[in-house]
């Protein structure tokens, strides 16, 4: 009988010189380390250790004597502390497990999203997802579909940096305008928007296109990483105009028109919508 209570006692990670210890304790207590030794089999040399294994777990309860005595736990309140325990390490494992199944199944992967709804939706799952930081670059007009989910981003301590084509005001997030809007938009044709929660994962594409949008969607590092760096970078432009904007336009002219212009690539007259191959 008894070797079949150790062999339970062992299926609930006990082991077995902790399961021997124990139960010599539920047999007579309380008793010293050395009398426990006795009445267990388990060595004198190991005793002491195996008890403070048990002791720390709270299943057995030590007196600060000369010398120290052990009393067990009893046994519904052990397997009430051993269930607590199991359901509390299976919900941090599979929460962790989630996590990992999300990510090591999407980080190699690029995804194509078309559509305008559907781009907005999985741009809306990763902001739900963001922990820390959240970078965006969006007209204004699409900015207010995304406004709910960003809200309460911040209201979770998420920080929000957004580089605005158009007049947009959202006083949970850090606005940027960027100062050529117009331009770009008229030159473009389009609009488009780039994403990076948490340096994480990224959404970037074109929403002016309706149904014929085009967005990926990727946690590739490959790609997070300089995706991210785009907006990080106009974020930087933003800082530097805001401070040395006399000295950049006097030297590139309005809004750095000039540099615009020496790196544009064959664009006028060439809509979003032609740069896609939608249109010939």
């Amino acid at each position: 009988m008894t070797l079949d209570i150790i062999k339970i006692l062992k299926d609930v990670n006990f082991t077995e010189y902790e399961a021997k210890a124990y139960l010599a304790l539920l047999e007579k207590s309380p008793l010293s380390g050395y009398a426990i030794s006795l009445n267990s089999g388990v060595p004198r040399s190991k005793i002491y250790e195996v008890l403070g294994g048990l002791v720390d777990r709270g299943e057995v309860m030590i007196s600060h004597e000369n010398p120290a005595l052990y009393t067990p736990l009893p046994p519904n309140e052990l397997i009430n502390l051993k269930k607590r325990k199991a359901e509390s390490s299976f919900e941090v494992a599979e929460e962790a497990l989630e996590n990992y199944s999300y990510v090591s199944l999407n980080r190699e992967n690029i995804w194509n999203i078309t559509g305008y709804e559907p781009i907005l939706n999985r741009t809306k799952e990763a902001i739900k997802e963001a922990t820390r930081r959240i970078l965006l670059e969006i007209w204004a007009e699409d900015a207010q579909e995304l406004k709910k989910e960003l809200q309460a981003a911040a209201k979770r301590g998420v920080e929000i940096l957004i580089v605005s084509y158009g007049d947009l005001v959202f006083d949970f997030a850090q606005v940027h305008q960027h100062d050529a809007s117009e331009e770009i938009t008229n030159e473009y044709g389009g609009r488009w928007i780039v994403l990076s929660a948490d340096d994480r994962e990224v959404v970037a594409g074109i929403l002016s296109l309706g149904k014929d949008s085009r967005a990926a969607w990727t946690m590739h590092p490959g790609l997070v990483m300089p995706i991210t760096e785009v907006i990080i970078h106009d974020l930087y432009i933003y800082e530097m105009m805001k401070k040395h904007r006399e000295i950049l336009e006097s030297s590139f002219g309005p809004n750095l028109i000039e540099l615009r212009n020496r790196f544009k690539f064959n664009s006028s007259g060439y809509s979003v919508a032609a740069k896609l191959g939608l249109i010939k």
